[in-house]
């Protein structure tokens, strides 16, 4: 039973305040004596003097973090426990997992080189198991792929689970997928292929069957502080006043009465989804360990789930607390310390202005998450696409602060979950916009419900008080290729294959590392078997969650969408991952253009130069100025890309939903690869992906 209500206990810092974080040399850094011995027997004398110095760094900045959020509690014993925690992982960690730590340490920002490029997939959907993930690593190379993002691996509960972000046991594979040693294995092949392993920590909540859930409930004292638990509704009823609901129409409320703790559990997400207390350190001593067991399994990337929700506060909607970032810089202090070589990659799906502090741009730069995702720019691509108007998208992409040079975005166009139509209020009043019409308008269009819409999708958790309707639907089908067929437009096939590549391009440059969502690059469309399924029939995300059709693609004829997509995929990301301009750690500039079907921007880098990307968002052909270029600081142009886009003498022609790529030949840009063999125009009879329309 759930039921509305809201508080639990303020502890930490004040709220915006944020430890000084410089290292002191005059505290005492060393190790208990026993840890110290144990790091010489374990890992050699250089590996210990290493581990040692990482400590002597790190550990002032970890007391300081501790004593900013646990005031009251006793900061040697707990920074002893986490010595202890981390002298164990690095003694277990694998010597070649030790040998990529230390060539990461050399290069730290390795994440930033513009040949990562990321592929996320459902383990299950991609290759029924792990060994069958291995099995298709051919296809993630002929992508040029270097950092695979494995989805739904570690143990959920039985039955409805929010996609695997339920977990049972984080030390623990779902077992239809294989085993830990099975992960191990996969985590092997990856390497030998230099790409990275990046799986999901859900760092906010436990199924409420985990193991520490089901102590509490059995009396456990020490169990039950680690959940937010309250006798009545007293305090659930305070902190209700200002907490929204994230899952409105499946789980309205954030509290939740359990019978066998007699209490109401907090359970922000789903009823079966509680709470962890970070309020409470042993919580932050477990997830430390739960951290270093998967690094020490291989894994290179933690995406920290939900991390913006870790923190409670009376009177506040509960996210983006202070205290949640003093808890992600503490983990990635005492993660550098034993792993050296992980990154972690924040899940905050916020305001862009709450965005980049996750990133560790605070009043003081602070190493935060090295990594976070772009939620940004995958919304304003599709206003783009349904406003054929770039104004929106400008205005808001420029109102992000600077990104710290050392972090970076992961960019995407599509991933599993659904679309919130983050629309910023005052920037859509600015350029004339009514900001709740406007996200009204949105998720018709991508339901399919207006005259001019070319998209199939669905609508998720739908909150008419709030004016609210996310929206789901696969990239494929978003961008009107299920529609088309459906219609059997060949014109419109032909914009819709345009512009679903055109979003990964604007996704490949803008910055960071670009993913690509299983079965967008073979353009699988809606899967809407998923009504069928009694788990999945009420929730509309696994309409883009498709099976992989591989034996689809093996037979799609030349000429069909799916090697149209595949080979201008390929292509595109080819070219990517040799433009050094594109690296992280540059800066982004978003340019303004009288043609408002233009999306233009300038990236530059301190070593490798400016790079230029300029897309025609609209399905019919513009011309501009060439002048443009000469804005963007591009003297000696190079066009890297080879598509619909030429200079011709004062114009620069940009043809339907083409984008170019230029750099400065002065900077030693690339040379341009030659564009993918032409193929006939798709015909709207080709060969359709598994769940599509026909």
């Amino acid at each position: 039973m759930k039921r509305k209500g809201a508080h639990v206990r303020d502890a930490g810092v004040a709220h915006g305040a944020a430890p000084d974080t410089a290292p002191d040399t005059t505290l005492d850094t060393t190790l208990d004596t026993t840890l110290d011995t144990t790091l010489d027997t374990t890992l050699g004398h250089d590996g210990a003097v290493r581990f040692r110095e990482r400590w002597r760094t790190q550990e002032p900045i970890g007391r300081r973090l501790l004593a900013a959020l646990y005031p009251d509690h006793d900061i040697d014993r707990l920074s002893a426990r986490i010595g202890s925690v981390l002298v164990d992982a690095a003694a277990a960690r694998r010597p070649a997992l030790r040998d990529l730590d230390a060539v990461r340490e050399i290069r730290p920002t390795w994440f930033q080189d513009p040949d990562q490029i990321g592929y996320v997939m459902y383990a299950d959907r991609f290759g029924g198991t792990l060994d069958g993930v291995r099995s298709h690593l051919d296809h993630l190379s002929d992508l040029h792929v270097r950092y695979v993002h494995l989805m739904n691996v570690l143990r959920a509960r039985a039955g409805e689970n929010d996609g695997g972000y339920a977990i049972v046991d984080y030390g623990d594979v779902e077992s239809h997928l294989g085993t830990r040693d099975d992960l191990v294995r996969l985590a092997d092949d990856l390497h030998d292929r230099g790409m990275s392993l990046c799986i999901d920590l859900v760092l906010n909540h436990t199924a409420a069957e985990h193991t520490w859930a089901e102590s509490a409930r059995r009396g456990s004292a020490r169990h039950r502080a680690y959940y937010h638990v309250f006798d009545d509704r007293t305090e659930p009823d305070r902190y209700e006043a200002s907490l929204p609901e994230v899952f409105p129409e499946m789980a309205p409320g954030n509290f939740t009465w359990d019978e066998h703790l007699r209490g109401w559990v907090w359970t922000t997400f789903n009823t079966y989804q509680w709470d962890l207390n970070y309020a409470n350190p042993d919580v932050v001593v477990e997830m430390l360990g739960v951290m270093l067991d998967l690094a020490n399994l291989g894994v290179d990337v933690l995406r920290v789930d939900a991390i913006a929700f870790t923190w409670k506060r009376m009177g506040t909607n509960c996210q983006n607390q202070p205290e949640a970032h003093l808890l992600a810089q503490l983990f990635r202090a005492y993660v550098s310390v034993a792993a050296p070589g992980v990154v972690l990659k924040a899940e905050a799906i916020v305001a862009p202005g709450d965005l980049v502090q996750y990133l560790g741009a605070h009043r003081h730069r602070r190493a935060e998450c090295h990594l976070a995702y772009h939620n940004q720019l995958m919304v304003m691509i599709w206003n783009c696409f349904a406003t054929n108007d770039a104004r929106l998208a400008v205005e808001s992409l420029s109102e992000l602060p600077p990104t710290p040079p050392d972090a970076g975005w992961v960019s995407y166009l599509r991933c599993h979950d659904d679309i919130g139509w983050a629309v910023d209020d005052g920037i859509a009043r600015r350029i004339g916009l009514d900001p709740t019409a406007h996200r009204g308008y949105l998720a018709a269009f991508y339901r399919g419900d207006t005259p001019q819409s070319f998209a199939l999708g669905a609508a998720f958790s739908s909150n008419p008080a709030a004016s609210d309707e996310r929206t789901c639907g696969t990239a494929a089908s978003l961008a009107g290729i299920e529609r088309a067929r459906r219609d059997g437009d060949a014109a419109q096939l032909d914009l819709a294959v345009r512009r679903l590549l055109l979003g990964y391009e604007i996704v490949a440059s803008f910055g960071g590392i670009p993913l690509v969502y299983m079965g967008d690059e073979i353009a699988m469309t809606n899967d809407w078997s998923y009504l069928e399924v009694p788990e999945h029939a009420g929730d509309s995300r696994w309409l883009h969650r498709p099976h992989m059709d591989w034996d689809g693609f093996a037979a799609a004829a030349p000429d069909s969408v799916e090697r149209r997509v595949f080979d201008g995929m390929r292509h595109l990301l080819d070219v990517r991952r040799r433009t050094p301009a594109i690296a992280g750690g540059g800066a982004t500039y978003l340019h303004r253009h009288d043609r408002l079907t233009v999306l233009a921007f300038e990236r530059r880098h301190p070593v490798h130069g400016r790079f230029y990307g300029i897309a025609n968002i609209a399905p019919t052909a513009v011309s501009l100025t060439v002048d443009a270029l000469a804005w963007a600081g591009i003297e000696q142009p190079v066009e890297l890309l080879g598509g619909d886009v030429r200079v011709d003498g004062p114009w620069l022609r940009l043809g339907p939903l083409a984008m170019g790529w230029f750099v400065d030949a002065r900077d030693g840009g690339v040379e341009p690869s030659p564009p993918p063999t032409p193929r006939p125009s798709t015909s709207a009879t080709g060969a359709t992906a598994r769940g599509a329309t026909p």
